[in-house]
């Protein structure tokens, strides 16, 4: 009640076995899975992973290098 009276939306689609399913905006569902598969491809990089470096701007140097990599594939 408190998210709802704050002006948010539901992203996630209801499951079928619903009394009273919500509406669901698709085209913003379709861009938070697209950031949700982006994180998980990140996540493949065992450095980015387990945060191996100690410097915030090398640890997001190797995010941009990551994610040009995975633009690349």
């Amino acid at each position: 009640e408190y998210i709802s009276g704050q002006g948010a939306n539901y992203v996630i689609p209801p499951q079928g076995n619903l009394v009273k399913p919500w509406n669901v905006d698709w085209c913003l569902y379709k861009e938070r899975h697209l950031i949700e598969c982006f994180f998980q491809k990140i996540k493949w990089f065992r450095r980015v992973a387990t945060r191996y470096d100690k410097l915030d701007a090398s640890f997001l140097a190797f995010v941009y290098l990551a994610s040009v990599a995975i633009l690349v594939m």
